[in-house]
């Protein structure tokens, strides 16, 4: 009899949304070969009335064409072979792109979801129970993307070692709670219902009454969602942890003022696809998050086709991009607060937000509090967190030496954000 094949992986979707990503790198090409003089093949200077269709191509870019130019031409070489070694290298990048691509797509590694008890359930959202022996440690994610980024794969997972503790103890028991898919109900959420509602009813589920009282850590907008909830419901609690949380959207002006009100800008376009699905879909959420860093996407697939698909680096990439494009519609209510009100309007910083009727203000806040700054985070501007450690009253800050994501799930977690919040929880 012949032998049966095993079924096959479907292959996966990602990057999304992939036209997107790669209409940026055909982009960022056009922009570099629009940067050339069509006559001589040389780099335009800045002063040519061309020089600004190649926006593309950046600062560091282009000086450093000019310089490779300056170099051929003083070496006495034809002007036309700048611009033929332009397009090679382009063409290199375009072939090392869709390797990449090819490479994740295809890869044989899966996330083996654990299954784990679940103390309360409401809609979609669920209370998951990580276990550990210590006092309890209940844990917000944002409502954008699925909460296992912070238990993303074996030595990957920060509540596996927070409720397991260190060489000297100091465990936690663990709680997620995972806000799950927006459900009918739940597209008509407003930030209050999330918080009010659903995190308070989740603090009030009848399992944590003997655990006493809890720990809350908010993680990036699940930061300021915990925040109000502590302001409402303090003596439920004994600490708040917020890790990359966001207050002042507009901190430090400049570019990043800029970047939150072009955001802002783009809500009524997106009121169509707000009526039509009841939610701000995945794609159009990974779409604004693209334009954070239009170009970051094509360089790290580039940097995945050189990688050894069976090494660990290949596997946490696997695991990251994963999560990246397995996220979650967001309630268009929710959607418009956040983008007309935070980062259109700053409400949080001029305390101005309000839920249930009464303002967010972090310097009433009567409990201890653990602030982490990542100082490489591209999603929350480490002034924009600074700035709610500044109103917190008597905050602990970390400065941490990562990203918005590497902190929770890179390979230097451990000692950059993990052992140094252990031993905060411990110390309540």
């Amino acid at each position: 009899m012949p032998r049966r094949r095993p079924p096959m992986t479907p292959p996966r979707r990602g990057p999304r949304p992939l036209p997107l990503h790669l209409g940026l790198a055909l982009l960022r090409g056009m922009g570099a070969v629009l940067s050339l003089d069509p006559v001589s093949g040389m780099p335009l200077s800045p002063a040519s009335p061309s020089w600004s269709g190649a926006w593309p191509v950046s600062r560091a870019g282009r000086q450093e064409m000019q310089r490779i130019a300056g170099a051929l031409a003083a070496g006495g070489h034809p002007p036309e072979q700048f611009r033929a070694a332009v397009l090679r290298r382009l063409a290199r990048q375009d072939r090392a792109l869709i390797a990449g691509l090819a490479a994740y797509r295809r890869h044989p590694a899966r996330r083996r979801a654990p299954s784990l008890p679940v103390l309360w359930q409401e809609g979609d959202s669920r209370l998951l129970d990580y276990g550990g022996e210590g006092p309890p440690l209940l844990v917000v994610p944002s409502l954008v993307n699925r909460a296992y980024v912070m238990d993303l794969a074996p030595g990957h997972s920060m509540l596996r070692a927070l409720a397991e503790g260190g060489a000297a103890g100091g465990g936690s028991r663990v709680l997620l709670l995972d806000w799950g898919w927006p459900d009918e109900a739940a597209r008509g959420f407003t930030l209050t219902d999330y918080i009010a509602g659903r995190l308070e009813r989740a603090l009030a589920a009848p399992a944590l009454r003997p655990l006493g009282p809890v720990a809350l850590l908010g993680y990036c907008m699940g930061g300021l969602l915990a925040l109000a909830a502590a302001l409402r419901r303090p003596e439920r609690l004994r600490g708040l942890a917020l890790l990359a949380t966001p207050w002042d959207f507009h901190a430090g002006g400049g570019e990043a003022q800029a970047r939150a009100l072009a955001l802002a800008a783009l809500l009524p376009g997106l009121e169509p696809v707000l009526e039509a699905h009841g939610t701000l879909p995945v794609d159009l959420i990974q779409t604004l998050f693209a334009g954070l860093d239009p170009w970051g996407v094509a360089a790290k697939f580039r940097a995945f086709a050189a990688m050894d698909p069976a090494s660990e680096r290949a596997h946490l990439f696997v695991a990251l991009e994963d999560w990246l494009n397995d996220g979650v519609p967001l309630a268009a209510p929710v959607a418009r607060e956040a983008l007309g009100g935070w980062y259109g309007r700053n409400e949080t910083a001029a305390l101005r937000w309000r839920v249930a009727g009464a303002a967010v203000d972090p310097a009433a806040l009567a409990l201890p509090s653990f602030v982490a700054v990542p100082g490489a985070d591209r999603i929350v501007p480490p002034a924009s967190a600074m700035a709610l450690a500044a109103r917190l009253p008597g905050p602990r800050v970390l400065p941490v030496p990562a990203g918005h994501i590497g902190m929770a799930a890179g390979g230097r977690a451990e000692a950059v954000l993990w052992r140094p919040l252990r031993e905060w929880l411990a110390g309540l």
